[in-house]
Parts: structure tokens; sequence; C-alpha cells
């Protein structure tokens, strides 16, 4: 099958000819004539197989005939987010050259003069975030009396975030006669049941079962400790061929300090979430797509619907709170038929939520071993000493340095520790590793417990085997008679 024998006109077929494209994806195939034919339509399909061209194609052929009034657009795209939104108006754009179409784009973070004014010359298609588009319509600088076409584009999200009164209102303000379209990766029986209310009898579109994960992409879990985090991650980006990667983080704090992180060990890496302005996460996203940054550390802002070419590895670098978020996240890779990788770092308290996610999937994340490593790894002792050095490097990045001896008197202490039969690693509290800091107070006590016991005329005498050998901590002092 073709685009031609969707019913497409020619304007547009060429339009996506010069695109570049050829054959529909499924999800395309059949839903364009749906919409050509003014249906209402609930689309399924798993993120990255075109569910964006499936509404817009033939959104533009369907706006081609009719006249724009004034604050009064004809057909109306709700977006859950500012960079989706932007997406979809770049698809217009691309597709709609050959056509007499104007569009608006109404998102937060921007100022309103231009969305105002392209309101005030009438619209044919406004693709708009809830928040701005309700803001608007409050100030009375839009009426949606005139909207003949909605489409709600990452159905769940939209209804299962907060969205809900807007989503109501805005329908309520609609005609009643409309064509209303739902597109999502996702949708969970209870959204489903809440969506079709918008709808008149819908015609169902479901060319991958709800939730299922792209084959051309490889997912692992790694099971990880949370203080290993970064050193795992670091590790991953130097040696499993990463070309370009999004990292996913529940929380915008943990982005801001990763990407810091990342770019002090020399990776090329941007960040974006919900706390940067609208203008620097457009300006941060031109940078990943160009190339400039080749890691790009996000919250869930990037991890619905952007498609961003050339996508290699996806990480999780913490597991999904949400299982739903999982198979967008992923879908960032291995898009439009390309091959993609995709780690989820899996500490102990994510237990529940992994479960979650394969219980969504309906199929268990292989671990990822040694077979699954694309460099020959080093010998045991080697990689041992490897990773002790790693460590002490990224325990310096995460938290300063306390004051230290001088090496001149840790060297002394070590030889006269040694002359008297004793270990190094018991010559003093502080000579313990980090690693092992939460035995420190332990220690402490232990000794308190044995010096308690004894009275000592001074340090100089002799000490019998397995007492305490070191300079003596004036805590110790208290309650010794």
């Amino acid at each position: 099958m073709t685009f031609a024998d969707l019913g497409l006109s020619d304007e547009l077929l060429q339009a996506v000819s010069d695109a570049g494209y050829t054959e529909p994806t499924p999800i395309q195939a059949e839903a364009i004539p749906t919409v050509l034919m003014m249906r209402d339509l609930i689309g399924i399909a798993q993120t990255g197989t075109g569910k964006t061209a499936s509404f817009v194609l033939p959104m533009i052929d369907v706006m081609a005939s009719g006249r724009r009034r004034a604050l009064m657009p004809r057909s109306l795209i709700l977006e859950p987010t500012r960079e989706l939104a932007a997406q979809v108006a770049e698809n217009f754009e691309k597709y709609g050259k050959n056509h007499d179409l104007k569009m608006a784009l109404l998102i937060g973070g921007v100022q309103m003069g231009d969305q105002l004014k392209a309101l005030d010359e009438g619209v044919d298609v406004l693709i708009a975030t809830p928040g701005r588009l309700m803001d608007l319509f409050e100030r009375g600088k839009i009426l949606l009396s005139g909207c003949e076409l909605l489409v709600i584009d990452e159905a769940d999200r939209m209804l299962d975030m907060g969205f809900i009164p807007d989503i109501e209102f805005i329908c309520s303000k609609l005609p009643e006669i409309r064509q209303t379209m739902l597109f999502s990766a996702t949708m969970p029986p209870p959204i489903e049941k809440l969506a079709k209310k918008f709808l008149s009898n819908p015609k169902r579109i479901e060319v991958s079962r709800a939730a299922s994960t792209n084959k051309d992409i490889t997912a692992f879990k790694v099971p990880v400790k949370s203080r290993q985090k970064r050193e795992t991650l670091r590790w991953l980006l130097n040696n499993d061929h990463v070309e370009t990667a999004i990292i996913f983080s529940n929380r915008k704090t943990t982005v801001r300090e990763l990407n810091k992180s990342l770019q002090r060990h020399g990776f090329a890496s941007g960040e974006i979430h919900g706390d940067i302005d609208q203008a620097s996460r457009v300006k941060e996203l031109q940078r990943f797509k160009n190339g400039e940054i080749n890691i790009l550390v996000a919250s869930d802002v990037a991890a619905r619907g952007l498609d961003i070419k050339g996508v290699s590895h996806v990480f999780n670098f913490d597991t999904p709170w949400h299982p739903d978020d999982y198979v967008h996240r992923i879908g960032r890779t291995g898009r439009a038929g390309a091959k993609g990788r995709a780690f989820t770092f899996v500490a102990e308290e994510d237990a529940e939520a992994i479960a979650n996610v394969e219980k969504l999937t309906g199929s268990k994340i292989p671990v990822f071993g040694k077979s699954d490593v694309r460099v020959e790894l080093k010998d045991s002792s080697s990689q041992s000493s490897d990773t002790s050095a790693q460590r002490e490097s990224d325990d310096a990045d995460e938290k300063p340095k306390k004051g230290s001896r001088s090496s001149s008197k840790r060297g002394d202490e070590q030889t006269s520790a040694k002359s008297r039969g004793k270990k190094a690693t018991e010559e003093k509290p502080g000579r313990a590793s980090r690693a092992k800091s939460e035995d420190k107070a332990g220690k402490a006590k232990a000794a308190q417990s044995k010096e308690s016991g004894r009275k000592r005329s001074g340090d100089d005498e002799p000490v019998a085997a397995g007492e305490w050998n070191g300079p003596k901590p004036s805590f110790l002092d208290v309650g010794v008679g």
C-alpha cells in the first residue's frame, strides 16, 4: 500500500513524497481513510509508529476547503506538553506547504503577542496546550464555537494527569456536531471509558497490543545500588557504542545534578525539565538535534511523542513510577525501523515499580549480563582496581572531601602499625573505606567499650594484641576515672 491508495490529494501526496515517505505505517493506513470520512475514532499504537501523521495528513485535506474567521479556529489539537505541540506544528508546516492553511501555536512560556495576532487574522488549525488555551479563552481572546474537528493527542496522559476538568470545559464550548479523535500509545480501561464520553460512535483502531514495546528496541534492566548509578551510567556511555542518548530521571533535581556530573566527566550533555523556561527548552532540544550535544538528560516532559531521529540509546536512570511512562520513555529510540537499546537501572527500592512495568508490558525485561556487553571485559583484578579508583573519583564528585592528615604522618603511622603487627585499617577509625562508612559509628562504639574497660597510663606503654593502638580521641575519656 502507498499513500496514494489512502485518498489523499495530489498536493498532499507531493509534500509527503518530498519528505521522503512512500509507504504508510499500519496506524496511518487505517486511520487516514477514517478521518477523511469524518468519523470519530480512538487510535492506539505503540510509540514511534507515526500517530501524528495519521491525523495531520487527513486534517490538511479536510481543512483545505472552508473560510477562516477571526478568533474562531476551525480545528483544535490538544497536546500535553509544549515540545509535543511544537513538533505537531512542524509536521503541519512540512506537509501543508502546498495548501493555503494558517496555523497557530498556543503554548505557555512565550509572549502572547504573536499568538493573539494570529488568532485575530483567523486560523484553520489551532495547536494548543490546555493551560494557555484556557487562559486565552477566559480573557475572551478566543471562541471555540466554530471548531469542526478536535484531536486529543496522548489521550491517556491528557486525561490522567489533572487535565480532566479542562478537557471537559473545552469540550463543552465546542459545537455538539464535530469530529473527535483520540490518539495514544496506551489506553487503560478506566481512561478509555472516560474518553468515550467525548466521542460519538467511535471507530477503534488498534494496530498493536496496548502498552506493547517496539520490537526494534533491545531492553535490559540493570540491578544496581543507588549510589553506584552514576558510575554504572558512565561505564555504559563509554562502552556500549552510544551515539546519541536520552537519560530519563523521575525528579527535576536529579536531572540538574546528573547533567552537571556528566559535564564534569567530559560528556557533551544538556538538560530539559519543567523548571526551564520555554525558550531554553527549545534551544536545548535544537542543540541535541543538531549534534552539538549527544546526551540529553530529561524528566518525563520529554518522554511523550518527541521524534528525534538517530537516538541510539535510552537510559532510565530511575525506574519510572508509572509503568506507562516506561513505554513512552524507551520509545524515543528504535524509531522508524531503526534499532535501539534501552537500559533501566533498578535499585532495591524499585522492585515494585519494575514489577508493574513487566506486568503492563506482559514480558520480563532481561537482566544485562556479560553476554550483552559490547566490549572485551578486563580481567577481574584489573577491573577491580579500576572500579575502586573510579568509585573514589565519583565520591569526590558527589560530596566534598573532609580534612585529611598529611601523607608523611600517614606513612609514619602505617610503619608504626606494621612494627606492632597491626593492620593499617585498624590504625584509626578515619582510615576505613568510605564504602563502609555506615559501619564507622559501630566501630567507634566498640573501641569505646574496649577502652572504657581498662585504664592506661600513657600511649607509649606496651599494648596487648587486639587493643586500641592509635591516638586516643578525646571522646574516649568520657566516663573514664
